[in-house]
C-alpha cells in the first residue's frame, strides 16, 4: 500500500492538479487538518477520515503511517505544496518500510503571483515569519541575506495575534536593501472566491491589515508596476 502526501493548492478546486484529485479519489483513508476537509468534501464521501486541529501535525503524520502500514492506501493532505511548509518532510522523517509518493500542488506564493501579474520572474526567496519551529534570529538573518542578494521575497505567515510585531521587525531589517517605492503585492486568501489583491509600495505596507491568510510578495530592485500589474523582468530582449 502507498502513503500519498497530497498538495491541494491554495483551496479552490480549479487550482488542484488532476493527479491530486485522482489520488484522493482512489485512497481509502484521508488524513488532514480539519479545516482542509472543507476543500475536498465531495471527494471523500464514504472514506475513512482522521483529522485534528492546529499543531497536530506530527500526530497526523503518525496516524497516516499507521494506516498505510495496515494495508490501506492513504492520503495525507496539505494545502499549497506538501513539500513547502507541508507534510512531506515529517512523513519522510517518520516513515519506514512503506511506499511514499508526493503529489505536488500550487503553493500560495505562485498562486498569489499569478493574481498580481509576473512578480516572480527571477530568483526569489520564500520565507515564513512563523517562529514556532525556527528561531526568530535565524529568520531575521535569512531576511537580511535575501534583501542583500536582491531576491524577490515572498513572505508566508506574516502576522498573527500571537506575533503582531514580527512583520514590522522583518520589514525594518529589509528596509536598507529596498527603496521606499519598491512594489509590494499583498494577497489574502489567494486562489479562493474571497481573495483580495492589493498593490502598494514598500513604505505604505498596511501592516495592521495583514494576517496569517496573507502572502506578501516584495519586489527586487528591478520590479515595477505596469497597467496595475507587478512585473519583475527576467532580462529578455523585447525588441
Amino acid at each position: 500500500m502507498t502513503l500519498y502526501i497530497v498538495g491541494i493548492g491554495p483551496g479552490g478546486r480549479e487550482n488542484m492538479t488532476l493527479k491530486a484529485i485522482e489520488t484522493i479519489k482512489k485512497c481509502e483513508v484521508i488524513v488532514a487538518y480539519t479545516p482542509y476537509l472543507n476543500y475536498i468534501e465531495d471527494l471523500i464521501e464514504d472514506k475513512e477520515i482522521f483529522s485534528n486541529g492546529m499543531r497536530g501535525e506530527i500526530e497526523r503524520c503518525k496516524k497516516a503511517v499507521e494506516f498505510a502500514k495496515s494495508g490501506k492506501d492513504t492520503a495525507i493532505i496539505s494545502t499549497g505544496d506538501a513539500g513547502l511548509y507541508g507534510m512531506a518532510g515529517p512523513i519522510y522523517e517518520l516513515a519506514e518500510d512503506i511506499d511514499i509518493e508526493v503529489v505536488p500542488g500550487v503553493t500560495a506564493a505562485f498562486s498569489a503571483a499569478s493574481e498580481l501579474g509576473a512578480p516572480i520572474m527571477h530568483d526569489c526567496a520564500l520565507i515564513s515569519l512563523s517562529d514556532l519551529l525556527t528561531p526568530w534570529d535565524l529568520i531575521l538573518k535569512r531576511i537580511k541575506m535575501a534583501g542583500e542578494g536582491d531576491f524577490v521575497i515572498a513572505l508566508y505567515n506574516p502576522r498573527s495575534k500571537g506575533r503582531p510585531d514580527n512583520l514590522k521587525e522583518a520589514l525594518e531589517v529589509l528596509h536598507p536593501f529596498r527603496d521606499d517605492a519598491t512594489p509590494v503585492g499583498i494577497v489574502r486568501n489567494s486562489g479562493r472566491d474571497d481573495k483580495t489583491v492589493k498593490l502598494v509600495t514598500f513604505d505604505t505596507i498596511p501592516i495592521e491589515e495583514i494576517d496569517m491568510k496573507t502572502v506578501l510578495i516584495i519586489g527586487n530592485s528591478k520590479t515595477y508596476i505596469k497597467d496595475h500589474k507587478m512585473i519583475t523582468p527576467r532580462g529578455y530582449e523585447n525588441k
